[in-house]
């Protein structure tokens, strides 16, 4: 059975005219909207009340030191976890209850802390066989060379890896992994991405490079971008708004001027590594 957001496979399981789809057109009210979501695991609570909204091609970052509830949020959000309370609504249509998968169906795109390629698969088998999964076709058909050819050679192009093509994956930098991952997630054409420490591992001659792409991304193809992320010289260039978490609450959420100007958050973050 095909998503009803992704286009059907052709007669042979070959993706159909036009390869993935976009996502749903955008509604009139935002793209993600969370109203006093909370997750509470053997009665600790991991994550408390948090209420906001995301607008169409807004950059909105995420920081705030290990345990303070980022990674958890951003689990409520794709679906890996169901919220305790609370709603999760994606172009006005409520997703609570909905699995990690459906969200996706919607135009949601998630990266994770830590890596989850296959070290013995090529680059471009990575990015082939993400194609195949978003256009539902078979594994037959994945295994034809040529099926999702287009899909393959534009996302290589777009982030950056069409010399890597043939590489497998255990063999790319730490840097081209995170694109890697970038390019697995752009061939479902996601228009809400949510990138969890994406410079994670990262060398610092390869974060400018991995930081424009990202950029680009955003104020080039005007996709929605959530980002959690440690480097604050990162964020700052990059966000249009900045949000804090604090033991699993929301402290503040502001454009990053007037949240790093924000006495409360002075005084619980700027004395601690972020």
């Amino acid at each position: 059975m095909t998503s009803p957001n992704t286009a059907p496979p052709s007669a042979d399981g070959a993706p159909a005219a036009g390869g993935v789809p976009a996502s749903p057109a955008p509604g009139p009210g935002p793209v993600l909207a969370l109203r006093d979501v909370g997750w509470t695991v053997g009665g600790a609570t991991i994550v408390d009340s948090v209420t906001f909204d995301v607008r169409e091609g807004e950059f909105l970052a995420f920081i705030g030191p290990n345990g303070a509830g980022k990674s958890s949020l951003f689990n409520l959000i794709s679906g890996i976890n169901p919220a305790t309370r609370g709603t999760v609504e994606l172009d006005g249509a409520d997703v609570t209850a909905e699995a990690a998968y459906a969200r996706a169906r919607r135009g949601l795109g998630r990266t994770f802390q830590t890596s989850s390629l296959w070290p013995g698969m090529t680059v471009a088998d990575h990015v082939r066989l993400a194609a195949q999964a978003a256009c539902g076709g078979s594994y037959r058909v994945w295994r034809r060379a040529d099926a999702y050819a287009d899909q393959v050679t534009r996302v290589l192009a777009r982030t950056e890896l069409t010399h890597r093509a043939d590489t497998p994956a255990d063999s790319l930098s730490h840097g081209e992994k995170r694109k890697l991952e970038l390019a697995v997630l752009l061939v479902g054409e996601p228009r809400l991405m949510l990138l969890d420490e994406p410079m994670a591992g990262v060398s610092a001659e390869e974060v400018p490079a991995l930081t424009e792409l990202i950029r680009s991304l955003h104020r080039e193809e005007g996709r929605t971008v959530l980002m959690v992320e440690h480097h604050m010289d990162v964020l700052l260039g990059l966000a249009d708004r900045l949000a804090v978490m604090h033991h699993g609450t929301l402290l503040a959420l502001d454009t990053p001027g007037a949240v790093m100007a924000d006495p409360t958050v002075q005084q619980a973050y700027l004395g601690e590594a972020l």
